[in-house]
């Protein structure tokens, strides 16, 4: 079996070195993929800063480029998602790509409304309309607050150097837009929706929000919410790292 592994905004796909050994062991095949543009180290993304092909890029991309991957696997994959990579998972299952989906503190469609300061105070920055032409590397301090909130300082440093990179704006807003959005009562492969409690810019309870709209449909759908621990497991969860009991 075949999991495809989609990464979220600020970070490269390196942000699953923790994962794909793990499920590979375990005898899957695991692909974790890459947004366009995004397939090099974090030291030369951030060397290019403030670069303009990235400030173009768009959800409608980097949705296109996701499906081509995995319609090019020989079977439909399990996909795993994390943060804007949740809400991607959730649009591929949409299009029919996957044969169940998990999704870790997940950005919500387009037609779920989070209202919680947090999650605001978290995002705004990245969608900023004035800024909207110009990459956004996100400043240590709102990462701290943003990302990894439940983690020491040194592995909040130490996560930030080996993960962030810049993003942009138009990508980060495009999960406004109506492409965004979810038909919550069209079939779709089982799908599990993961949350934690203490995450700021996902929290759970609008996790739990968009889990309750599937409730218009009839396929499987479940929702699990854990307690305590950091808000970005991909970054607490490198090798050699005890696993934090949010995730």
């Amino acid at each position: 079996m075949t999991i495809a592994f989609v990464h979220g905004n600020f970070v490269t796909r390196r942000c699953w070195e923790a994962f794909v050994p793990f499920f590979e062991s375990r005898g899957y095949k695991c692909v974790p993929i890459a947004y366009p543009l995004r397939d090099e180290t974090v030291e030369s993304l951030r060397a290019k800063h403030p670069d303009p092909a990235l400030a173009r890029l768009k959800l409608s991309e980097v949705l296109d480029h996701h499906e081509r991957i995995i319609r090019a696997l020989p079977e439909k994959p399990i996909i795993i998602g994390h943060s804007f990579g949740g809400l991607l998972t959730q649009l591929l299952v949409q299009r029919d790509l996957a044969a169940a989906a998990v999704t870790i503190d997940s950005v919500p469609p387009a037609n779920v409304i989070g209202t919680q300061w947090s999650f605001l105070r978290s995002v705004l920055p990245a969608i900023n309309p004035l800024k909207r032409n110009e990459p956004y590397l996100m400043p240590f301090s709102h990462f701290q607050y943003t990302f990894v909130n439940g983690m020491p300082p040194a592995a909040q440093r130490e996560a930030y150097d080996r993960h962030v990179v810049p993003e942009s704006r138009v990508l980060a807003a495009g999960g406004l837009s109506s492409l965004a959005r979810v038909d919550f009562a069209r079939p779709h492969a089982p799908l599990l929706m993961i949350a934690g409690t203490a995450d700021h810019i996902m929290p759970a309870a609008l996790n739990r929000t968009a889990y309750k709209r599937y409730g218009a449909s009839t396929s499987v759908t479940d929702f699990k919410e854990f307690s305590g621990g950091t808000p970005y497991p991909l970054m607490a969860g490198r090798a050699g790292r005890k696993w934090p009991n949010t995730r």
